[in-house]
């Protein structure tokens, strides 16, 4: 292992670094401010000795094992949840302050579950010395409806998402390219059940087939027909923005997209809204973008927002029938502040504490 770093700066370990989502931390540990003395990166034993790029230079791989945190400050997981389960603890034991984007901990009582715009001071009481990351759906649309309840108190919500097949891994990825080979230049989606008969079994990780399609299923099931998804986005929800009785409704599709979620919003608040206020805020807010022009085509897609750190936000009105209430289309990209890019925020909270001291 590497001595010290001479500018006193923190080490920090990569848990997950050869993964979709750790490919893209890789990118932002280059892309921003160098606060890092070592950067380990790690991964299962079958990927050990592998060279990634990070901050222009080739790093090697090295097998997850409790003596890889000897040393290291701070660990961003990024790895299944029963991986986060068994090995955050083991980090944490050593002294190092663990930012998991896995669901493992994410409704622990003693983990905070924190996105740096909405709650950062919920970062520094960490019983458990693990810090939780949102789920990529919550992450999606959060930090825009952060900002309005802020301002309005929010009393309700109810989310519809269109989720990239990203969300699923690059199993999800793999299958959404080879069904598109399937059905492209074809007849298909115009007669019942064709586009089923040609996927067949190649459904990958979805129920249904999902090029020329909307699968209305993400996640695993839950109580009276939730799922897995839903259930995250109401729970984290709730826990992010301090509210445990927040009313929230909740429905997860999957669509053909390859990278980036979006979600219909419907947020019923306290007080009443304007456009114009609501407009204000979401202009000015930490980490989202207002984009909201329809007369001139002008509203977020995720073919737009696909690469990119912010919150798109489009379509602000206020509801037909309700003065409090407004409706907003939001896209967020799951693999950057859906993942990659909260779980390295987060680190750079931590980092700065160690800079303090």
């Amino acid at each position: 292992m590497a001595a010290a770093d001479p500018a006193g700066r923190p080490t920090l370990a990569v848990v997950g670094a050869t993964g979709s989502v750790g490919a893209v931390l890789l990118q932002i540990l280059s892309q921003h401010a160098d606060i890092w003395g070592e950067i380990r990166l790690v991964a299962s034993a079958r990927s050990a000795g592998r060279k990634l790029t990070v901050r222009g230079a080739q790093v090697e791989v090295v097998a997850l094992e409790e003596s890889v945190f000897d040393g290291v400050d701070v660990a961003m997981f990024d790895v299944p949840d029963e991986v986060a389960a068994e090995w955050a603890p083991v980090a944490a034991a050593k002294g190092v302050v663990v930012v998991d984007n896995s669901a493992a901990f994410r409704m622990d009582p003693d983990v905070p579950l924190v996105v740096p715009e909405i709650n950062p001071h919920a970062a520094r009481v960490r019983p458990r010395g693990i810090i939780s990351s949102a789920n990529c759906t919550t992450l999606s649309m959060i930090v825009a409806v952060g900002a309005l309840h802020a301002e309005f108190g929010l009393d309700e919500l109810v989310v519809s998402s269109y989720q990239a097949v990203s969300g699923a891994g690059r199993a999800g990825v793999e299958t959404l390219r080879a069904q598109l080979s399937l059905v492209a230049g074809t007849e298909l989606g115009t007669s019942p059940g064709d586009v089923r008969r040609a996927v067949g079994d190649r459904t990958g990780p979805f129920p249904e087939p999902v090029a020329l399609n909307v699968v209305p299923w993400a996640g695993s099931p839950r109580e009276d027909g939730w799922s897995s998804e839903e259930m995250k986005v109401r729970d984290e929800t709730r826990k992010i923005l301090g509210l445990p009785g927040l009313k929230v409704a909740v429905t997860c599709v999957r669509v053909p997209v390859v990278t980036t979620h979006s979600a219909t919003v419907h947020a019923r608040f306290q007080s009443e809204v304007t456009v114009d206020k609501a407009r204000e805020i979401l202009a000015t807010a930490p980490g989202v973008v207002l984009f909201d022009n329809p007369a001139a085509g002008e509203f977020p897609t995720p073919a737009d927002a696909v690469g990119t750190d912010p919150t798109w936000v489009g379509r602000v009105r206020r509801s037909l029938d309700d003065p409090n209430g407004l409706e907003l289309f939001v896209c967020g990209d799951n693999l950057r502040k859906g993942a990659a890019l909260n779980t390295a925020q987060l680190a750079e909270l931590v980092a700065a504490e160690f800079t303090r001291a």
